[in-house]
C-alpha cells in the first residue's frame, strides 16, 4: 500500500540559492561628468584604484586560507539620473582603460536597474522592508520614512511651535544619534523626493543601498534572484535600455554575488555610503537569503558578520 503525502505549496522553501563568491570588488562608480572629461580622466582612475584593489584581493586572499579566493570584480554605470552617449561609446572606452591599468570588469551594471530591474520594481521593494525603530523618548509626532521618504539614525531637532497663550516657547535641542559613543554623528537620509510630475526620484545613497544588497546576493523577488547576469555577447548597443542590467563580461569570472563587498571610490562618495550603512541597518532583510548565505559560510569556515552593513567596506582614494 502506498502513503501520499501531501504538503502546502507555501510550506515549501522558495527562496533560489545564488552562486556566491568571496568578495565582490567595485572598481569604480562614475557619473555622466566622469566620463564626458574622456579616457585620460577614466585611465588616472583605474590608475589610483589598482594598488587598493591588489589589496582588497590580498586580503580576501588572506581571510579565504588555503582556499582559493573567489573574488568577482564589478563596475556601476549611472545611466539613472543622466542619460549621457550610448553603451556603444561608453562601455569600450571604460574596459580599454581598465584594461591599460592592469584591471579586468567583471560584471558591467547599470543603476537604473537599482530602481526598476525588467518589471521588477526594486527600489520600491526594499523601500518597503525599510523598519524604523523609534527612538528613546520619541512620541511618534513625526510621519513615518514610507510617507516622507526621509530616514535618520536617531532624534531629529524638535520642530519650533508657536507658543500658545500662557505658554513659553519650546527650547532648542540638540538631534541625537541612537546609537551614539560619547558623541553623536546625526545623519538624516533623503531617500526620494517627487518629480513635478509626481513619480518618485530615487536618492544616490537609496540606489547604492539597493546596489550593496544586491552584490550581497540578498535581493529578492518571488524568490527568485533580482540580478541574473547575463553573457555579453556581439556589440554593445545603441540604447541603455536595450543593455541587460546586469552584464557578465568575462565567461571565466567568479560569481557577481559574494559574501561581502569591498568599494574602491573617489572620496566625493563618502557621505552617499554613510547613508547607504544608515538605510542597511534599518532594513529588514529577506530572512531565507540569510540562512542560506549563513550555511554556506558556516561551512566553508568564512565568518560572516551578522549585520548585512558589517559585510560592506570601502576604500575612498583621492579624486582624480
Amino acid at each position: 500500500m502506498t502513503e501520499a503525502v501531501f504538503r502546502e505549496t507555501t510550506a515549501e522553501p522558495r527562496t533560489q540559492a545564488v552562486p556566491l563568491s568571496h568578495l565582490s570588488l567595485e572598481l569604480g562608480h562614475l557619473y555622466m561628468e566622469d566620463f564626458e572629461a574622456g579616457p585620460e580622466h577614466l585611465r588616472r582612475h583605474f590608475a589610483r584604484v589598482r594598488p587598493w584593489a591588489e589589496a582588497a584581493r590580498a586580503f580576501a586572499a588572506d581571510r579565504a586560507g588555503r582556499r582559493r579566493a573567489r573574488v568577482s570584480t564589478c563596475f556601476l554605470v549611472d545611466d539613472y539620473f543622466t542619460r549621457f552617449a550610448s553603451p556603444a561609446e561608453v562601455v569600450p572606452m571604460l574596459l580599454a582603460e581598465a584594461e591599460r591599468a592592469g584591471l579586468t570588469v567583471d560584471y558591467l551594471a547599470r543603476e537604473s536597474a537599482c530602481a526598476v530591474s525588467g518589471k521588477v520594481p526594486v527600489a520600491e521593494a526594499v523601500a518597503g522592508r525599510i523598519v524604523e525603530e523609534p527612538p528613546p523618548g520619541s512620541y511618534g509626532h513625526r510621519p513615518p520614512a514610507a510617507q516622507t521618504g526621509w530616514l535618520a539614525n536617531g532624534v531629529r531637532s524638535p520642530t519650533a511651535r508657536a507658543p500658545q497663550a500662557m505658554r513659553k516657547a519650546a527650547v532648542w535641542e540638540p538631534p541625537r544619534e541612537t546609537a551614539a559613543r560619547r558623541h553623536s554623528v546625526f545623519l538624516d537620509v533623503e531617500l526620494w523626493n517627487e518629480t513635478p510630475d509626481g513619480e518618485r526620484l530615487w536618492s544616490c545613497p537609496f540606489l547604492a543601498t539597493v546596489w550593496q544588497l544586491a552584490r550581497l546576493g540578498l535581493l529578492r523577488h518571488q524568490g527568485e534572484p533580482v540580478f541574473d547576469p547575463q553573457p555579453h555577447t556581439g556589440a554593445f548597443p545603441d540604447e541603455w535600455d536595450d543593455l541587460p542590467p546586469l552584464v557578465r563580461l568575462d565567461p571565466r569570472a567568479d560569481p557577481f554575488a559574494a559574501y561581502r563587498t569591498c568599494s574602491v571610490l573617489p572620496s566625493r562618495f563618502l557621505p552617499v555610503e554613510h547613508a547607504v550603512r544608515v538605510v542597511l541597518d534599518r532594513t529588514d532583510v529577506d530572512r531565507e537569503a540569510l540562512r542560506q548565505i549563513a550555511e554556506r559560510s558556516a561551512g566553508e569556515g568564512v565568518p560572516v558578520p551578522g549585520p548585512v552593513a558589517d559585510r560592506v567596506s570601502y576604500v575612498f582614494c583621492e579624486e582624480t
